[in-house]
């Protein structure tokens, strides 16, 4: 296999889909553009499954189903990279790798087309809209029961976290569930020259968030990461410094890999709150769940590693749970899947995922294209309990 005579495609698909991000759920050119070149590979049915994701299939109805998933959608940030192939969206960029995600996928496809009879099992390039928005794309795209009969499914994430070189395979929980909150604290408000007359809700909402991180220090098994961070916090306007606010909104994100500690986080948020009320404050809380733990299965993961230590020996490691979320939990929830982070961090290339200065390494891609042709060609060899 020779990633040389499909290198130049990647990167030109890689490119093209930097510089025409669109956001979760608007993803109707990027498809279009998806589907232009499915459309040119002579085995491939393309199939759609919601206005913004497609699936292309290759041997129809032979042998396990596999499906081979990437994540097509962009973040609403402006960017800042010092690259060539700039984004020309105004306020659209690929600031997580999810372009290089769909051209490695698309070039690894190419590869299936041309040496189809190499393999022997149905595979199923999946194209997923939405990841980045809550409830997520890969939600939909399942709940439409197209996924139910395969036999597995893999995927990648282009990781700027772990050491370009390092191909990290972790088995149970690869990501964290990812919930949010919004809360209005309600107080009384009034001129600040007289706070005796008033109910501050700003000393309330600074007190309900030092409280809360004794969630994590006192009440949550310091063996099982629990991560709670208020992100939101408004309140007041400038130029009305002489008035006291009659309420604060807050909102923040709560990270967890167990079930019972994200229903004990939950619960701790609301207790707060409620003792707040005590001292003659009201509260609104709107509590989201947001994406599953993203939950490798053992004999996928058996697989996928061995495939990593044939090809690239020396590079397989396996790092602790990534705690933010990641949508691909949809699929892992409703059959056998192993989801992989391949090392993308190097030197001028480790701003985080999401920053607006975000570039990725487009050395990285020949590992995720062999690593999709490597799990699709062998895939009968997993046998599942």
């Amino acid at each position: 296999m020779s990633y040389k005579n499909y290198k130049e495609r990647v990167i030109k698909y890689r490119r093209y889909l930097h510089q025409h991000p669109e956001v979760s759920f608007k993803e109707f050119e990027t498809i279009k553009y998806i589907k232009g070149i499915l459309e040119q590979m002579e085995n491939c049915t393309i199939e759609s499954i919601t206005d913004t994701s497609a699936v292309a299939i290759f041997n129809k109805g032979k042998g396990k189903k596999i499906g081979l998933r990437a994540d097509i959608d962009a973040l609403p940030i402006e960017e800042e990279a010092d690259v060539d192939y700039k984004s020309l969206n105004k306020g659209a960029m690929h600031a997580c790798g999810h372009d290089g995600h769909t051209a490695t996928l698309l070039g690894a496809l190419w590869y299936i087309n041309d040496y189809i009879e190499a393999f022997d099992n149905e595979i199923v390039g999946i194209f997923q809209h939405a990841e980045e928005l809550i409830p997520g794309g890969a939600r939909e795209m399942v709940d439409t029961g197209y996924f139910d009969d395969f036999s597995f499914i893999y995927g990648h994430h282009y990781w700027t976290l772990t050491n370009y070189g390092d191909i990290d395979v972790k088995y149970d929980h690869a990501s964290a569930n990812s919930d949010l909150y919004h809360i209005e604290i309600i107080g009384h408000g009034g001129h600040a020259s007289t706070p005796q007359l008033n109910l501050d809700p700003i000393v309330a909402s600074t007190q309900f968030i030092n409280n809360i991180q004794t969630i994590v220090s006192r009440h949550a098994d310091p063996f099982n990461p629990v991560v709670v961070s208020n992100t939101v916090f408004n309140a007041g306007n400038v130029g009305s410094e002489n008035v006291i606010p009659s309420k604060v909104f807050l909102g923040g994100s709560v990270r967890t890999l167990r079930q019972e500690d994200r229903q004990l986080v939950k619960e701790l948020l609301e207790k707060n709150l409620e003792q707040l009320k005590s001292l003659g404050y009201d509260y609104t809380l709107k509590y989201t769940d947001g994406y599953d733990s993203v939950m490798n299965n053992e004999q996928v993961t058996d697989y996928v590693r061995s495939i990593v230590e044939e090809h690239f020996p020396g590079e397989l490691v396996s790092e602790r749970p990534m705690m933010g979320g990641e949508d691909f939990s949809a699929f892992s929830n409703r059959v056998p899947s192993c989801y992989a982070f391949i090392g993308a961090k190097a030197p001028g290339y480790d701003y985080n995922h999401h920053h607006p200065k975000f570039k990725l390494l487009e050395d990285v891609f020949e590992k995720g294209f062999k690593m999709f042709i490597e799990v699709a060609r062998n895939g009968s060899k997993v046998q599942l309990n």
